[in-house]
C-alpha cells in the first residue's frame, strides 16, 4: 500500500512539474482494493475514474463520511479495442460503433434519462491514419448534433456534478454510495 501511495504522490508531482497545475482527477487504470481509499486519502482530487460500472457519475463516501465523486471510465467506447481480440479491425468499425452508441444514448436522454459517454483514446492506437479517419468521422457526427451533446472534460463534468448533484443538495442525481 505504501508503494501505491508513493506512486500517487509522484504522479501528482509529475503532473504539476510538467503542466504547471495539480490534477483534479485520478485514473490509475489498474486499481486494486486500496486504490480509491488512497486517492481519497491524498485529498486533492475532485473525482477518480477507476470504475467501469455505470453510465453516469456517482457518489461514494470517504472513510470519514465525506462525499467522493466517481466518474466511470469505459473499456467499451475505447480505442484499446483495436489491440484486443474481437475488437475493432479498422476505423470505420470504430466510428460506426461510437455513432451507434451516441445515437442510442441521445434517444435515452430525450426520453428523460440522460447519460454520459466517455471515449477512451490513445495516440499510439487511434493515431494511426486509418484509425484516425474513423475518429474524424465520429467527431464530424458529434459536431452535426450541435447543442444536443456536450463535449467536455472530466474536470468540467465533476464541476457540473458538484454543482447540480451534490448529495443532499438540489435534485440529487445518483445517490449510490459504496466503496
Amino acid at each position: 500500500m505504501d508503494v501505491e501511495r508513493e506512486h500517487i504522490a509522484r504522479s501528482v508531482q509529475i503532473h504539476k512539474d510538467v503542466l504547471g497545475v495539480r490534477p483534479v482527477g485520478m485514473y490509475q487504470g489498474k486499481p486494486n482494493v486500496n486504490t480509491r481509499r488512497l486517492v481519497m486519502e491524498e485529498g486533492g482530487f475532485l473525482y477518480d475514474s477507476d470504475a467501469y460500472d455505470d453510465d453516469l457519475p456517482y457518489w461514494t463516501t470517504t472513510p470519514e463520511g465525506q462525499p467522493h465523486l466517481v466518474i466511470p471510465y469505459t473499456l467499451s467506447e475505447n480505442d484499446m479495442r483495436f489491440a484486443s481480440p474481437n475488437g475493432f479491425s479498422h476505423g470505420k468499425e470504430f466510428s460506426t460503433y461510437l455513432k451507434d452508441n451516441l445515437t442510442y444514448l441521445l434517444e435515452e436522454g430525450r426520453n428523460g434519462s440522460p447519460k454520459m459517454m466517455s471515449v477512451g483514446l490513445h495516440c499510439r492506437l487511434v493515431g494511426r491514419p486509418g484509425r484516425a479517419k474513423g475518429l474524424e468521422e465520429f467527431l464530424e457526427f458529434v459536431e452535426s448534433l450541435g447543442d444536443d451533446v456536450w463535449v467536455t472534460t472530466r474536470a468540467e463534468i465533476a464541476k457540473h456534478w458538484y454543482k447540480n448533484h451534490y448529495p443532499g443538495v438540489g435534485s440529487g442525481g445518483s445517490g449510490r454510495s459504496s466503496l
